[in-house]
Protein backbone atom coordinates (compact mmCIF):
# COMPACT_ATOMS: atom_id res chain seq x y z
CA UNK A 1 0.00 0.00 0.00
CA UNK A 2 1.53 3.13 -1.02
CA UNK A 3 1.01 6.82 -0.42
CA UNK A 4 -2.37 6.19 0.73
CA UNK A 5 -5.15 8.87 1.87
CA UNK A 6 -8.35 8.74 2.85
CA UNK A 7 -11.13 11.36 4.35
CA UNK A 8 -14.25 11.54 5.78
CA UNK A 9 -16.03 14.42 6.56
CA UNK A 10 -13.33 16.92 5.87
CA UNK A 11 -11.30 14.89 8.66
CA UNK A 12 -8.09 12.95 7.21
CA UNK A 13 -8.00 9.17 8.46
CA UNK A 14 -5.63 8.20 6.50
CA UNK A 15 -2.56 10.71 5.70
CA UNK A 16 0.00 9.56 2.51
CA UNK A 17 0.12 6.37 4.76
CA UNK A 18 2.76 3.48 2.81
CA UNK A 19 3.05 -0.17 4.21
CA UNK A 20 4.74 -3.30 2.86
CA UNK A 21 3.37 -7.12 3.91
CA UNK A 22 5.90 -9.61 3.22
CA UNK A 23 5.21 -13.38 2.59
CA UNK A 24 4.57 -15.95 5.29
CA UNK A 25 5.17 -12.60 7.85
CA UNK A 26 2.97 -11.71 10.77
CA UNK A 27 2.73 -7.97 11.11
CA UNK A 28 1.24 -5.63 13.28
CA UNK A 29 -0.51 -2.88 12.80
CA UNK A 30 -0.06 -0.50 16.11
CA UNK A 31 -2.20 3.29 17.03
CA UNK A 32 -4.07 4.93 19.45
CA UNK A 33 -7.67 4.61 19.23
CA UNK A 34 -8.76 6.99 15.92
CA UNK A 35 -5.15 6.72 14.42
CA UNK A 36 -6.73 5.36 11.15
CA UNK A 37 -5.94 1.31 11.54
CA UNK A 38 -8.71 0.10 10.41
CA UNK A 39 -9.92 2.51 7.68
CA UNK A 40 -6.33 1.74 6.19
CA UNK A 41 -7.27 -2.26 6.55
CA UNK A 42 -10.93 -1.68 5.02
CA UNK A 43 -9.12 0.33 2.05
CA UNK A 44 -7.45 -2.92 1.32
CA UNK A 45 -10.77 -5.20 1.87
CA UNK A 46 -12.69 -3.19 -0.20
CA UNK A 47 -15.20 -1.36 2.09
CA UNK A 48 -13.41 1.98 1.42
CA UNK A 49 -11.48 3.53 -1.53
CA UNK A 50 -9.00 6.05 -0.86
CA UNK A 51 -8.95 9.04 -2.94
CA UNK A 52 -4.62 9.14 -3.08
CA UNK A 53 -2.32 5.84 -3.32
CA UNK A 54 -2.14 2.96 -4.97
CA UNK A 55 -2.34 -1.18 -4.02
CA UNK A 56 0.43 -3.81 -5.65
CA UNK A 57 -0.07 -7.12 -5.30
CA UNK A 58 3.08 -9.12 -6.30
CA UNK A 59 4.35 -6.48 -7.56
CA UNK A 60 1.32 -5.49 -10.13
CA UNK A 61 -1.13 -3.01 -9.37
CA UNK A 62 -4.51 -4.13 -8.50
CA UNK A 63 -7.93 -2.01 -7.95
CA UNK A 64 -9.87 -3.07 -5.08
CA UNK A 65 -13.40 -1.58 -4.83
CA UNK A 66 -15.32 -4.02 -2.80
CA UNK A 67 -14.52 -6.69 -0.34
CA UNK A 68 -15.43 -9.45 -4.11
CA UNK A 69 -12.50 -7.83 -5.60
CA UNK A 70 -10.53 -8.02 -2.37
CA UNK A 71 -11.62 -11.96 -2.32
CA UNK A 72 -11.01 -12.96 -5.57
CA UNK A 73 -6.89 -11.31 -4.99
CA UNK A 74 -6.44 -13.76 -1.87
CA UNK A 75 -7.44 -10.98 0.85
CA UNK A 76 -9.50 -11.80 3.82
CA UNK A 77 -10.49 -10.59 6.76
CA UNK A 78 -12.20 -10.57 10.34
CA UNK A 79 -13.65 -7.22 12.02
CA UNK A 80 -13.47 -6.43 15.08
CA UNK A 81 -17.27 -7.04 15.43
CA UNK A 82 -17.47 -10.21 14.25
CA UNK A 83 -20.22 -10.79 10.63
CA UNK A 84 -21.89 -13.65 11.09
CA UNK A 85 -25.63 -14.93 10.92
CA UNK A 86 -26.36 -15.72 14.68
CA UNK A 87 -29.57 -18.28 13.70
CA UNK A 88 -27.30 -19.71 10.72
CA UNK A 89 -24.87 -23.19 11.39
CA UNK A 90 -21.52 -22.62 11.23
CA UNK A 91 -21.33 -24.11 8.06
CA UNK A 92 -24.08 -21.89 6.89
CA UNK A 93 -22.10 -18.82 7.41
CA UNK A 94 -18.70 -20.00 6.04
CA UNK A 95 -19.96 -20.84 2.61
CA UNK A 96 -22.18 -17.73 2.48
CA UNK A 97 -21.90 -16.30 -0.58
CA UNK A 98 -19.97 -18.88 -2.01
CA UNK A 99 -22.49 -21.48 -2.08
CA UNK A 100 -21.40 -24.49 -3.78
CA UNK A 101 -24.25 -25.58 -6.33
CA UNK A 102 -24.23 -29.06 -8.60
CA UNK A 103 -26.68 -29.10 -11.56
CA UNK A 104 -29.21 -26.03 -9.98
CA UNK A 105 -28.82 -27.59 -6.30
CA UNK A 106 -26.95 -26.50 -3.35
CA UNK A 107 -24.23 -29.08 -2.53
CA UNK A 108 -23.43 -29.56 1.13
CA UNK A 109 -21.18 -32.06 0.83
CA UNK A 110 -18.01 -30.94 -0.81
CA UNK A 111 -17.93 -27.59 1.70
CA UNK A 112 -18.79 -29.70 5.08
CA UNK A 113 -15.79 -32.17 4.22
CA UNK A 114 -13.23 -29.18 3.54
CA UNK A 115 -14.83 -27.33 6.67
CA UNK A 116 -13.88 -30.81 8.75
CA UNK A 117 -10.52 -30.76 6.93
CA UNK A 118 -9.56 -27.35 7.89
CA UNK A 119 -10.99 -28.02 11.32
CA UNK A 120 -8.88 -30.49 11.98
CA UNK A 121 -5.65 -29.30 10.63
CA UNK A 122 -5.56 -26.44 12.36
CA UNK A 123 -7.12 -27.90 15.77
CA UNK A 124 -10.16 -25.47 16.06
CA UNK A 125 -12.73 -28.33 17.19
CA UNK A 126 -15.61 -26.67 15.33
CA UNK A 127 -18.61 -28.84 14.75
CA UNK A 128 -20.17 -27.51 11.47
CA UNK A 129 -23.95 -27.93 12.36
CA UNK A 130 -23.56 -25.74 15.09
CA UNK A 131 -25.81 -23.22 15.48
CA UNK A 132 -23.40 -19.87 15.59
CA UNK A 133 -25.84 -18.26 18.85
CA UNK A 134 -25.00 -21.25 20.82
CA UNK A 135 -20.97 -21.35 20.40
CA UNK A 136 -18.68 -19.23 22.36
CA UNK A 137 -17.32 -16.22 21.82
CA UNK A 138 -13.50 -17.28 20.85
CA UNK A 139 -15.55 -20.24 18.44
CA UNK A 140 -16.96 -17.43 16.69
CA UNK A 141 -13.81 -15.87 15.58
CA UNK A 142 -12.94 -19.22 14.97
CA UNK A 143 -15.53 -19.83 12.19
CA UNK A 144 -14.55 -16.03 10.96
CA UNK A 145 -11.30 -17.49 10.73
CA UNK A 146 -12.50 -20.40 8.68
CA UNK A 147 -14.52 -18.42 6.18
CA UNK A 148 -11.20 -16.84 5.27
CA UNK A 149 -9.27 -20.51 4.87
CA UNK A 150 -12.52 -21.70 3.23
CA UNK A 151 -11.85 -19.18 0.45
CA UNK A 152 -8.32 -20.14 -0.01
CA UNK A 153 -6.89 -16.47 1.30
CA UNK A 154 -3.14 -16.03 1.18
CA UNK A 155 -3.43 -12.27 2.96
CA UNK A 156 -5.50 -12.51 6.26
CA UNK A 157 -6.66 -9.30 7.95
CA UNK A 158 -7.71 -9.88 11.88
CA UNK A 159 -9.15 -6.38 13.26
CA UNK A 160 -8.65 -6.25 17.43
CA UNK A 161 -8.93 -9.95 17.42
CA UNK A 162 -8.33 -10.75 21.00
CA UNK A 163 -10.22 -8.31 22.06
CA UNK A 164 -13.25 -10.05 23.29
CA UNK A 165 -11.03 -13.13 24.18
CA UNK A 166 -9.96 -14.56 27.13
CA UNK A 167 -6.25 -15.04 27.98
CA UNK A 168 -6.16 -18.75 26.82
CA UNK A 169 -8.15 -18.18 24.30
CA UNK A 170 -5.97 -15.08 23.01
CA UNK A 171 -2.86 -17.27 23.63
CA UNK A 172 -4.67 -20.17 21.20
CA UNK A 173 -5.07 -17.67 18.45
CA UNK A 174 -1.48 -16.85 18.41
CA UNK A 175 -0.54 -19.91 18.31
CA UNK A 176 -2.76 -20.23 14.96
CA UNK A 177 -1.14 -17.48 13.50
CA UNK A 178 2.17 -18.64 13.76
CA UNK A 179 0.85 -21.59 12.04
CA UNK A 180 -0.56 -19.85 9.42
CA UNK A 181 2.18 -17.59 8.76
CA UNK A 182 4.23 -20.71 9.01
CA UNK A 183 2.55 -22.18 5.88
CA UNK A 184 2.79 -18.98 3.96
CA UNK A 185 -0.02 -17.00 4.84
CA UNK A 186 0.90 -13.73 5.30
CA UNK A 187 -0.81 -12.21 8.01
CA UNK A 188 -1.87 -8.25 9.25
CA UNK A 189 -3.21 -7.80 12.45
CA UNK A 190 -4.62 -4.67 14.48
CA UNK A 191 -3.89 -4.52 18.17
CA UNK A 192 -2.97 -2.33 21.26
CA UNK A 193 -1.49 -4.96 23.30
CA UNK A 194 1.96 -4.64 23.24
CA UNK A 195 2.21 -7.75 24.53
CA UNK A 196 0.82 -9.79 21.80
CA UNK A 197 2.88 -7.77 19.00
CA UNK A 198 5.98 -9.26 20.98
CA UNK A 199 4.93 -12.17 21.05
CA UNK A 200 3.32 -13.21 17.87
CA UNK A 201 4.80 -10.50 15.44
CA UNK A 202 8.06 -10.24 13.07
CA UNK A 203 7.69 -6.37 12.28
CA UNK A 204 5.10 -3.31 13.35
CA UNK A 205 3.94 0.21 11.82
CA UNK A 206 2.82 2.41 13.98
CA UNK A 207 0.33 5.16 13.11
CA UNK A 208 -0.31 8.19 15.03
CA UNK A 209 -3.30 10.61 14.35
CA UNK A 210 -3.66 9.55 10.84
CA UNK A 211 -0.19 9.57 9.79
CA UNK A 212 2.53 6.82 9.41
CA UNK A 213 5.02 6.71 12.34
CA UNK A 214 7.60 4.38 11.30
CA UNK A 215 7.57 0.50 10.39
CA UNK A 216 9.83 -1.24 12.87
CA UNK A 217 11.44 -4.95 13.46
CA UNK A 218 9.65 -6.70 16.76
CA UNK A 219 12.76 -8.36 18.33
CA UNK A 220 14.75 -5.32 18.24
CA UNK A 221 12.40 -2.60 19.73
CA UNK A 222 11.50 -2.48 23.50
CA UNK A 223 7.54 -2.50 24.52
CA UNK A 224 8.43 1.38 25.91
CA UNK A 225 9.35 2.00 22.53
CA UNK A 226 6.61 1.07 20.70
CA UNK A 227 4.44 2.92 23.30
CA UNK A 228 6.17 6.15 22.59
CA UNK A 229 5.98 5.89 19.24
CA UNK A 230 1.92 4.98 19.17
CA UNK A 231 1.30 7.52 21.91
CA UNK A 232 3.96 10.32 22.03
CA UNK A 233 4.06 10.36 25.34
CA UNK A 234 5.50 8.01 28.21
CA UNK A 235 3.14 6.19 29.67
CA UNK A 236 2.92 4.98 33.49
CA UNK A 237 0.29 2.09 34.44
CA UNK A 238 1.46 1.92 38.09
CA UNK A 239 -2.20 2.81 39.59
CA UNK A 240 -1.35 4.34 43.11
CA UNK A 241 -3.46 2.92 46.14
CA UNK A 242 -4.68 5.65 48.41
CA UNK A 243 -4.55 3.29 51.75
CA UNK A 244 -8.26 4.37 52.41
CA UNK A 245 -9.88 1.56 54.01
CA UNK A 246 -13.04 0.10 52.20
CA UNK A 247 -16.03 2.29 53.72
CA UNK A 248 -20.06 1.07 53.90
CA UNK A 249 -21.64 -1.51 51.97
CA UNK A 250 -22.50 -0.73 48.23
CA UNK A 251 -23.71 -3.80 46.88
CA UNK A 252 -24.76 -6.82 49.10
CA UNK A 253 -24.80 -9.77 47.19
CA UNK A 254 -26.89 -12.89 48.69
CA UNK A 255 -27.05 -17.23 47.82
CA UNK A 256 -27.90 -15.06 44.34
CA UNK A 257 -28.80 -17.78 41.88
CA UNK A 258 -29.75 -18.09 37.60
CA UNK A 259 -30.63 -21.16 35.54
CA UNK A 260 -30.67 -21.39 32.57
CA UNK A 261 -33.73 -21.10 30.60
CA UNK A 262 -32.81 -23.66 28.19
CA UNK A 263 -31.10 -26.35 29.96
CA UNK A 264 -32.53 -25.52 33.69
CA UNK A 265 -28.39 -25.69 34.73
CA UNK A 266 -27.43 -23.18 37.47
CA UNK A 267 -25.31 -20.68 35.40
CA UNK A 268 -24.82 -17.93 38.44
CA UNK A 269 -25.04 -20.38 41.93
CA UNK A 270 -25.38 -19.66 44.90
CA UNK A 271 -23.36 -16.16 44.62
CA UNK A 272 -22.37 -14.61 47.82
CA UNK A 273 -20.49 -11.08 48.16
CA UNK A 274 -20.29 -7.53 48.81
CA UNK A 275 -18.67 -4.14 46.74
CA UNK A 276 -17.68 -1.45 49.73
CA UNK A 277 -16.94 2.19 49.02
CA UNK A 278 -13.62 3.37 48.25
CA UNK A 279 -12.69 0.18 46.73
CA UNK A 280 -12.58 -1.87 43.15
CA UNK A 281 -13.40 -5.37 43.04
CA UNK A 282 -12.86 -7.22 40.12
CA UNK A 283 -14.70 -10.91 39.28
CA UNK A 284 -12.07 -12.81 37.49
CA UNK A 285 -12.79 -14.98 35.04
CA UNK A 286 -12.81 -17.23 31.76
CA UNK A 287 -15.77 -16.27 29.44
CA UNK A 288 -18.52 -18.25 30.01
CA UNK A 289 -18.40 -18.89 33.63
CA UNK A 290 -21.15 -16.71 34.75
CA UNK A 291 -20.07 -13.18 34.98
CA UNK A 292 -22.24 -11.50 32.27
CA UNK A 293 -25.29 -12.92 33.59
CA UNK A 294 -23.85 -11.89 37.07
CA UNK A 295 -23.44 -8.38 36.24
CA UNK A 296 -26.90 -8.65 34.03
CA UNK A 297 -28.60 -9.45 37.54
CA UNK A 298 -27.26 -6.72 39.26
CA UNK A 299 -27.99 -4.22 36.72
CA UNK A 300 -31.84 -5.76 36.58
CA UNK A 301 -31.32 -7.13 32.42
CA UNK A 302 -31.70 -10.59 34.27
CA UNK A 303 -33.94 -11.61 36.79
CA UNK A 304 -33.01 -14.41 39.19
CA UNK A 305 -34.20 -17.23 40.01
CA UNK A 306 -33.78 -17.22 44.26
CA UNK A 307 -30.95 -14.68 46.63
CA UNK A 308 -31.08 -11.17 46.73
CA UNK A 309 -29.33 -7.91 45.36
CA UNK A 310 -29.05 -5.12 47.68
CA UNK A 311 -27.94 -1.92 46.21
CA UNK A 312 -27.40 1.62 48.16
CA UNK A 313 -29.16 4.64 46.27
CA UNK A 314 -30.95 1.68 43.62
CA UNK A 315 -29.20 3.12 40.75
CA UNK A 316 -26.16 1.54 39.01
CA UNK A 317 -23.70 2.99 36.10
CA UNK A 318 -23.27 0.72 34.07
CA UNK A 319 -20.58 -0.32 31.08
CA UNK A 320 -21.74 -3.44 29.80
CA UNK A 321 -19.78 -6.02 27.75
CA UNK A 322 -21.22 -5.12 24.02
CA UNK A 323 -21.09 -1.59 23.47
CA UNK A 324 -23.24 -1.50 20.09
CA UNK A 325 -25.89 -4.16 21.38
CA UNK A 326 -26.72 -2.42 25.34
CA UNK A 327 -24.24 0.54 25.97
CA UNK A 328 -25.45 3.01 22.34
CA UNK A 329 -28.04 3.79 20.04
CA UNK A 330 -25.72 3.66 16.79
CA UNK A 331 -27.82 6.02 14.86
CA UNK A 332 -28.16 8.74 17.53
CA UNK A 333 -25.45 11.36 17.39
CA UNK A 334 -22.68 11.76 20.52
CA UNK A 335 -25.00 14.49 22.15
CA UNK A 336 -28.13 12.09 22.10
CA UNK A 337 -26.27 8.72 22.97
CA UNK A 338 -24.74 11.12 26.29
CA UNK A 339 -27.88 11.03 28.09
CA UNK A 340 -29.83 8.35 27.77
CA UNK A 341 -30.59 7.65 31.11
CA UNK A 342 -30.67 11.60 31.89
CA UNK A 343 -33.00 13.41 29.48
CA UNK A 344 -35.76 13.86 31.51
CA UNK A 345 -33.92 15.81 34.30
CA UNK A 346 -34.54 19.80 34.55
CA UNK A 347 -30.78 19.60 33.07
CA UNK A 348 -31.56 18.66 29.40
CA UNK A 349 -35.88 19.82 29.82
CA UNK A 350 -37.25 23.02 28.23
CA UNK A 351 -40.42 24.56 29.07
CA UNK A 352 -41.44 20.71 30.53
CA UNK A 353 -41.90 19.25 27.15
CA UNK A 354 -38.99 19.56 24.97
CA UNK A 355 -35.08 18.92 24.94
CA UNK A 356 -32.65 21.55 25.58
CA UNK A 357 -30.12 20.86 22.45
CA UNK A 358 -27.85 23.84 23.86
CA UNK A 359 -27.51 22.47 26.98
CA UNK A 360 -27.19 18.41 25.87
CA UNK A 361 -24.46 19.16 23.40
CA UNK A 362 -22.40 21.16 25.62
CA UNK A 363 -22.63 18.19 28.03
CA UNK A 364 -21.48 16.42 25.04
CA UNK A 365 -18.74 18.78 23.83
CA UNK A 366 -17.25 18.91 27.70
CA UNK A 367 -17.06 15.52 27.76
CA UNK A 368 -15.92 14.93 24.12
CA UNK A 369 -12.98 16.86 25.16
CA UNK A 370 -12.41 15.23 28.40
CA UNK A 371 -12.08 12.01 27.25
CA UNK A 372 -10.49 12.73 23.73
CA UNK A 373 -13.11 11.33 22.04
CA UNK A 374 -12.27 11.63 18.28
CA UNK A 375 -15.10 12.43 16.32
CA UNK A 376 -15.35 14.67 13.15
CA UNK A 377 -18.47 16.65 13.45
CA UNK A 378 -18.20 16.59 17.48
CA UNK A 379 -21.13 16.07 19.23
CA UNK A 380 -23.26 15.91 16.06
CA UNK A 381 -21.20 13.13 14.94
CA UNK A 382 -23.00 9.68 14.24
CA UNK A 383 -22.17 7.22 16.86
CA UNK A 384 -21.95 4.30 13.64
CA UNK A 385 -19.76 5.65 12.17
CA UNK A 386 -16.86 5.99 14.86
CA UNK A 387 -14.28 3.54 15.58
CA UNK A 388 -14.92 0.95 18.31
CA UNK A 389 -12.27 2.45 20.86
CA UNK A 390 -14.67 5.69 20.23
CA UNK A 391 -17.50 4.26 20.38
CA UNK A 392 -16.25 2.79 24.05
CA UNK A 393 -15.06 6.39 25.42
CA UNK A 394 -18.56 7.64 25.02
CA UNK A 395 -19.63 4.97 26.85
CA UNK A 396 -17.16 5.29 29.34
CA UNK A 397 -17.81 9.20 29.49
CA UNK A 398 -21.56 8.78 30.29
CA UNK A 399 -21.41 6.26 33.08
CA UNK A 400 -18.63 7.80 35.04
CA UNK A 401 -20.92 11.11 34.63
CA UNK A 402 -23.49 9.38 36.41
CA UNK A 403 -24.82 10.50 40.11
CA UNK A 404 -25.10 7.04 41.85
CA UNK A 405 -22.73 4.75 44.01
CA UNK A 406 -21.72 1.34 42.11
CA UNK A 407 -20.15 1.89 38.86
CA UNK A 408 -20.54 -1.77 37.36
CA UNK A 409 -18.21 -2.53 34.34
CA UNK A 410 -17.73 -5.08 31.99
CA UNK A 411 -14.32 -5.02 29.83
CA UNK A 412 -14.37 -1.01 29.84
CA UNK A 413 -11.01 -0.80 28.16
CA UNK A 414 -11.99 -3.63 25.41
CA UNK A 415 -10.97 -2.08 22.33
CA UNK A 416 -8.88 0.98 23.74
CA UNK A 417 -5.41 1.96 22.64
CA UNK A 418 -2.62 1.89 25.77
CA UNK A 419 -3.03 5.50 26.32
CA UNK A 420 -6.65 5.22 26.81
CA UNK A 421 -6.34 2.55 28.69
CA UNK A 422 -3.78 4.32 31.17
CA UNK A 423 -6.66 7.00 31.23
CA UNK A 424 -9.65 4.78 32.26
CA UNK A 425 -7.93 3.03 35.20
CA UNK A 426 -7.10 6.40 36.23
CA UNK A 427 -10.46 7.46 36.06
CA UNK A 428 -11.80 4.14 38.04
CA UNK A 429 -9.04 4.63 40.68
CA UNK A 430 -10.44 8.44 41.08
CA UNK A 431 -14.51 7.32 41.25
CA UNK A 432 -12.95 4.71 43.66
CA UNK A 433 -11.04 7.34 45.71
CA UNK A 434 -14.58 9.72 45.72
CA UNK A 435 -16.57 7.11 47.51
CA UNK A 436 -17.60 4.98 44.57
CA UNK A 437 -17.85 0.91 44.56
CA UNK A 438 -16.41 -0.14 41.27
CA UNK A 439 -17.17 -3.86 40.38
CA UNK A 440 -15.60 -4.54 37.22
CA UNK A 441 -15.31 -7.81 35.12
CA UNK A 442 -11.78 -8.52 33.04
CA UNK A 443 -10.45 -11.14 31.03
CA UNK A 444 -7.14 -9.43 30.79
CA UNK A 445 -4.82 -10.49 33.88
CA UNK A 446 -2.50 -7.40 33.73
CA UNK A 447 -5.22 -5.21 34.19
CA UNK A 448 -7.03 -7.73 36.72
CA UNK A 449 -3.68 -7.29 38.74
CA UNK A 450 -3.04 -3.78 38.22
CA UNK A 451 -6.23 -2.05 39.35
CA UNK A 452 -7.96 -4.20 41.94
CA UNK A 453 -8.25 -3.81 45.41
CA UNK A 454 -9.59 -7.21 45.82
CA UNK A 455 -10.24 -10.26 43.22
CA UNK A 456 -13.32 -12.89 42.89
CA UNK A 457 -12.34 -15.42 40.63
CA UNK A 458 -15.78 -17.32 39.29
CA UNK A 459 -15.46 -20.97 37.97
CA UNK A 460 -18.90 -22.24 36.42
CA UNK A 461 -21.09 -20.06 38.05
CA UNK A 462 -19.39 -19.96 41.71
CA UNK A 463 -16.95 -17.73 43.05
CA UNK A 464 -14.10 -20.15 44.06
CA UNK A 465 -11.51 -17.68 45.31
CA UNK A 466 -11.56 -14.32 47.40
CA UNK A 467 -8.21 -12.68 47.01
CA UNK A 468 -6.00 -9.38 47.07
CA UNK A 469 -3.45 -8.53 44.16
CA UNK A 470 -0.50 -8.97 46.41
CA UNK A 471 -1.67 -12.32 47.95
CA UNK A 472 -1.61 -14.58 44.74
CA UNK A 473 0.75 -14.94 41.50
CA UNK A 474 -0.57 -14.91 38.19
CA UNK A 475 0.10 -18.45 37.97
CA UNK A 476 -1.99 -19.22 40.44
CA UNK A 477 -4.51 -16.53 39.65
CA UNK A 478 -4.41 -18.55 35.91
CA UNK A 479 -5.09 -21.75 37.71
CA UNK A 480 -7.83 -20.52 39.71
CA UNK A 481 -10.10 -19.75 36.98
CA UNK A 482 -9.86 -22.72 35.01
CA UNK A 483 -10.83 -24.69 37.93
CA UNK A 484 -7.93 -26.49 38.62
CA UNK A 485 -6.90 -25.27 42.02
CA UNK A 486 -8.62 -23.63 45.30
CA UNK A 487 -7.95 -21.38 47.80
CA UNK A 488 -9.06 -20.57 50.73
CA UNK A 489 -11.90 -17.51 50.77
CA UNK A 490 -12.14 -14.42 53.33
CA UNK A 491 -14.76 -13.09 54.67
Amino acid sequence: MIGITKTFSGITANDNISLKLKKGEIHALLGENGAGKTTLMNILFGLYKCEKGIIKKNGKTVQINSPHDARKLGIGMVHQHFKLVHNFTVLENIILGEEPVKNCILSLESARNKIIELSGRYKFNIEPDAVVSDITVGMQQRVEILKMLYRDNDILIFDEPTAVLAPQEADELMRIMKNLAAEGKSILFITHKLNEIKTAANRCTVLRNGKFTGTVDVESISKEKLSEMMTGRNLNFIIEKTGKQPGEVILKVENLTYKSKTHNKAIVNNINFEVRANEIVCIAGIDGNGQQELIRLITGMLKPDSGSIDIKGKNIAHIPEDRQKYGLIMDYNIGYNMILQNYRTSKYKKFGFYLNIDAIYKNADALIEEFDIRAGQGARTITRSMSGGNQQKVVIAREIYRECNLLAAVQPTRGLDIGACEYIYRQLAAERDKGRGVLLVSFDLDEVMDISDRILVIYEGKIVANVKPKDVSYKELGLLMTGAATHNQEK
